[in-house]
């Protein structure tokens, strides 16, 4: 973590919700919301990139990081997580950024608290088309396949982590390969099912909201032959039933758009961000 930044932790759902920031509340604030199995400093570039310019705050979700762990039978809710982070640190219609989980989350606040984000930017977020999400896990190792990788994650050594991402992304920066490494060993692994069953509620259909939407909205695609989410088809559908969404898709990467394409990335957010009414 930069020197200057700080960290602290506010109570959510009397939950231990951690969080870094680069600022002292003097800039217009920025929430950057990461995905499954990262954790807030999984943002340590695009945070020096606009820290300038931004109060940037970077949360830990629960289950991940430094936050709270999953209580037995507990239903968390990331949204309502995020809308009490903002209000507890009085944060004045925040742009919010979020990353496949976070950005599920993102869209989620910004639908159910209209009044709480300023601006939304959704990196490659959990939206399929209809009859196209992931099945629900039923036990079978072979449906739920995040479930068997994280259940490894253990018996592997920060070291072993390292030694693999830094082999597979050797553009990455050394901080990125740490953090990203070191939040795989911060996961709670009662957050895999649980984001499965997540995923298939009713209420996962962002179809059914976009349309009212009011949020200024820019949303990054990736490939999906590399393993990105939003097909061809969702972008085509976003376009259709909000014609006023930013969409970006950057090609040559999967999932990881901000990861594997950075220059890319900023590019596409920068672009937003100037657009946005001060």
């Amino acid at each position: 973590m930069t020197a200057h930044w700080t960290q602290n932790d506010v109570s959510v759902a009397g939950a231990r919700l951690h969080y870094y920031r680069t600022g002292r509340g003097d800039k217009r604030p920025l929430v950057l919301v990461h995905g499954f199995s990262d954790n807030g400093l999984c943002w340590v570039q695009a945070a020096r990139d606009l820290e300038s310019e931004y109060d940037v705050i970077m949360p830990d979700m629960r289950g991940h990081g430094l936050s709270g762990r999953l209580r037995p039978g507990e239903d968390v809710d990331m949204a309502a997580d995020l809308a009490e982070l903002i209000r507890d640190l009085k944060l004045k219609r925040p742009v919010v950024c979020g990353h496949s989980m976070g950005a599920g989350a993102s869209y989620g606040l910004a639908v159910r608290f209209p009044d709480l984000a300023g601006a939304l930017i959704l990196e490659d977020p959990p939206w399929w088309m209809p009859g196209r999400m992931p099945p629900p896990p039923d036990g079978r190792e072979a449906e739920n396949p995040m479930r068997q990788w994280a259940s490894e994650l253990p018996a592997h050594s920060l070291e072993d982590l390292l030694e693999e991402y830094g082999g597979d992304h050797p553009s990455w920066p050394e901080d990125l390969l740490h953090a990203m490494c070191e939040s795989k060993k911060q996961l709670d692994q009662g957050m895999v099912d649980f984001l499965f069953e997540r995923m298939n509620l009713p209420g996962a259909d962002w179809m059914a909201t976009i349309g009212r939407f009011t949020t200024p909205l820019l949303v990054l695609a990736g490939s999906p032959e590399l393993g990105g989410i939003v097909t061809p088809e969702v972008v085509a559908r976003i376009r259709e039933l909000k014609p006023d969404a930013t969409v970006v898709v950057v090609p040559g990467v999967g999932h990881l758009i901000r990861f594997d394409a950075f220059p890319a990335f900023m590019s596409a957010v920068r672009a937003f961000l100037e657009r946005l009414p001060d």
